[in-house]
C-alpha cells in the first residue's frame, strides 16, 4: 500500500481529513496482539476508546481503500448508536464509489440506519430493492431479503 494507495492524492487527502492514522508493525507488542494483527497490511478502524468496528486484511487499491474506510467510519458511528452521523458517510461512499466492494454493505447499513432514525420501514424495503437491482450477487441481498416482505 506504501507504493500505490497511500501516495495517491485522494487517499492522502481522505486520511488527513477523516481519520487519525497509526502505523503499527505486525510484530509490535502489545498492539499487534491486542488487535490480532497477523498479516500486513491490516487496517483496523477503532473508536476513541480503542473498540474495533471494522477490519480489512490485505492490499486495497485507492478506489477500494477510501470506500472501505468510509464504511469503517460509518460502522463506528452506527455501533455507537449515532445513526444520524452514519448516514452522511454512507451517502458519500454510495455517491463516490457505487461499484466498490463496500457499496452493497453500505446500502444495507443505510437502510437500517434510516429505519433506526425514523422508525419507518420503507428504507429497509428500499435497501433490499436497491441491493436486488444493483448488487444481485451480493450476500447483502440475502441478509436484506426479509425486508422485501415489508
Amino acid at each position: 500500500m506504501d507504493a500505490v494507495s497511500y501516495p495517491n492524492e485522494k487517499v492522502s487527502e481522505f486520511i488527513n481529513n477523516n481519520i487519525i492514522p497509526l502505523r503499527v508493525s505486525f510484530d509490535a507488542q502489545p498492539l499487534a496482539k491486542d488487535f490480532n494483527v497477523k498479516w500486513t497490511p491490516t487496517l483496523v478502524v477503532v473508536d476513541a476508546a480503542g473498540q474495533e468496528h471494522s477490519r480489512t486484511v490485505g492490499f486495497l487499491p485507492p478506489e477500494e481503500l477510501i470506500p472501505s474506510l468510509l464504511l469503517g467510519i460509518a460502522k463506528t458511528y452506527f455501533d455507537g448508536d449515532h445513526v444520524a452521523e452514519t448516514i452522511p458517510f454512507l451517502n458519500e461512499l454510495l455517491a463516490g464509489f457505487p461499484r466498490s466492494n463496500a457499496a452493497p454493505e453500505a446500502v444495507y447499513l443505510h437502510g437500517v440506519s434510516s429505519f433506526k432514525s425514523t422508525h419507518d420501514p420503507k428504507p429497509l424495503k428500499g435497501a433490499y430493492e436497491k441491493l436486488l437491482a444493483e448488487y444481485p450477487e451480493s450476500e447483502w441481498v440475502k441478509r436484506a431479503s426479509p425486508y422485501g416482505l415489508l
